[in-house]
């Protein structure tokens, strides 16, 4: 006989568990990264983590190509020091991000890329936009992976970020198939990281008695130089580098990211020198910069000199040239640690005459460049046009450039006031960075200025992102240095084939870019005298919108770097 339940009876009510979706979980974890911000363009695929953003409290800035979103994620690492994150669908979504993810690597910028993927249930099957995308990007990530289960969200959004961080900063990959963002699991089956709690320091000395041997190394130099490279900044060893240079008196040139440690102007900081510095010291210290074409891979530092490399990577100490000291850590940690050890070691007044030897060549350089740098000429001269930018920055100006020749140009000139307000693609050479890279820097940091110089060919590639500005109300002086060419690739031409050859495949139409920015509701003028440089700048910087201020320089100018580039020879 059935039992029946009397009214005086209660049932006890089963509670179903809680559960949670992949997108969710993999939002939570981007907040417990600290990730405020992801870059993406919508996909099918993916729309379950906007959702869980949506509830995390991450802003959602949706761009229109996936290669601008993958840059922005990577300026936005290089600008906050926190890591960037980039969300694209599968298929062509995540192929076009591929750009974005390997000029990242390449710049050693800690970012992730999560990419959709076709159900599980599906693999194999030839779904919407099924790729192999882990394989394509293990090449250029330091970690790739498919995550195979929605209770491993979480997880493996934090395993991809701590391999970021582990030795020098990178980017990784994420694959999610769409039946694992969109699937649930109770809660309490899912790992969700706890923000603080699942990190190692990676701010390493190394070998305590390699530091040892560098204080002594310094201490007995007569002809110290010492060049910061990329890594100074992206550890955020600035500080650190500046007190090293100044306690331990050595003189100081800066590349990449690491330009503004020092400001223009501070008795240890130099700039056109460093040939001849490199030339004619007894020491060269390198840090966080490796041997590659931007170093001649070694070769123009003389076989004279004692030579020290400090790195975040071991595969890079020693690489493409021999050195005689290497330490492997945190840069900042280092020069941290090397200027503890050598306190009374130094004299300062023993390199007296070493400095005046540098500023004086630093000074000559200056003088020969500084007739083109004034020139008045029309076409406009592109040093003309460097110098009125860099005489237009405050110390809270970041400066952007994204292009060939024209930025090549300001590289010489163009000179950042303070740590962190210099950004180019890094040793990739990318062109395209500078649209995201002023989306990310003006996102990330609202109370700075942007300032960006773009080649009209590098604009052209990413420049309906502009629209993108526009719509996020994010404003900043754009300059364009218009030649109506590809001019670093003209010149090669000219020079490897003749002049009746220079002109193919690298000439572009004469492109009104102020027009192009008003029509997007953007400020825009045209400048062909030099004199006017500086006030449109201005007034594009009154204007409170996305600027772009159309400058006509020289087709016939190029930048002494492009004319020395071994590839032309």
């Amino acid at each position: 006989m059935a039992q029946t339940v009397s009214e005086n009876q209660s049932v006890a009510q089963v509670k179903e568990p809680e559960t949670i979706s992949g997108g969710h979980l993999v939002a939570k974890a981007l907040k417990a990264e600290g990730v405020e911000v992801i870059f993406t363009l919508c996909g099918g695929h993916i729309i379950d983590i906007y959702d869980g953003c949506v509830d995390e409290g991450i802003a959602v800035v949706d761009v229109r190509h996936e290669q601008v979103a993958a840059h922005a994620a990577d300026g936005y690492a290089r600008i906050t020091g926190k890591p960037g994150c980039a969300v694209v669908t599968a298929g062509p979504g995540t192929t076009n991000a591929v750009t974005g993810v390997a000029n990242a690597f390449r710049a050693e910028s800690p970012m992730l890329l999560i990419g959709g993927q076709g159900a599980l249930n599906q693999h194999k099957m030839g779904s919407l936009q099924d790729l192999p995308h882990v394989d394509m990007m293990t090449p250029i990530t330091k970690f790739a992976a498919t995550v195979p289960h929605t209770a491993r969200a979480a997880d493996m959004v934090s395993m991809a970020f701590r391999e970021c961080y582990n030795g020098a900063l990178g980017p990784s990959f994420l694959e999610i198939p769409r039946d694992i963002l969109d699937g649930s699991v109770p809660i309490e089956s899912a790992t969700v990281p706890e923000a603080g709690h699942y990190r190692a320091s990676t701010k390493s000395v190394g070998d305590p008695a390699a530091i040892e041997a560098l204080a002594d190394l310094i201490a007995h130099a007569e002809k110290p130089v010492v060049l910061l490279g990329g890594q100074v900044w992206t550890s955020r060893g600035s500080d650190a580098a500046t007190d090293f240079v100044r306690a331990l008196d050595v003189p100081a040139f800066m590349n990449g990211a690491a330009r503004g440690t020092l400001a223009p102007g501070d008795p240890h900081h130099f700039h056109l020198s460093r040939r001849y510095g490199f030339n004619n010291a007894d020491l060269i210290i390198i840090v966080g910069t490796p041997f590659d074409f931007r170093m001649g891979y070694g070769r123009r530092l003389p076989k004279s000199a004692t030579v020290v490399q400090i790195d975040m990577d071991y595969r890079t100490v020693g690489k493409n040239r021999d050195v005689d000291l290497g330490l492997v850590g945190d840069p900042g940690a280092i020069l941290a640690a090397v200027t503890q050890a050598s306190t009374g070691r130094v004299r300062k007044t023993d390199r007296q005459a070493w400095f005046k030897e540098l500023r004086a060549e630093e000074e000559a350089a200056y003088q020969k460049r500084l007739p083109r740098q004034l020139s008045d000429a029309n076409p406009i001269h592109p040093l003309r046009l460097a110098h009125e930018i860099n005489e237009f920055l405050t110390e809270d100006s970041i400066y952007i450039g994204d292009g060939g020749d024209i930025v090549t140009f300001s590289g010489g000139v163009v000179q950042p006031k303070s740590p962190g307000h210099w950004m180019d693609p890094g040793p990739l050479g990318t062109l395209g960075v500078g649209v995201p890279f002023v989306l990310a820097a003006k996102y990330a940091r609202p109370d700075k200025e942007v300032v960006a110089l773009f080649g009209d060919g590098a604009f052209s590639m990413t420049g309906w992102d502009f629209e993108t500005l526009v719509r996020f109300n994010l404003p900043f002086v754009g300059v364009i240095g218009n030649n109506s060419s590809m001019n670093q690739i003209r010149y090669g031409q000219e020079a490897k084939y003749g002049h009746d050859r220079g002109r193919v495949g690298n000439t572009l139409g004469d492109v009104k870019y102020d027009e192009f920015a008003r029509s997007l509701g953007g400020y825009g003028e045209e400048v062909r005298d030099p004199k006017d440089i500086g006030p449109a700048m201005q007034r594009a910087r009154e204007s409170g919108l996305p600027s772009l201020i159309n400058v006509w320089v020289d087709p016939d100018a190029y930048a002494p770097g492009t004319m020395n580039q071994t590839m032309y020879k």
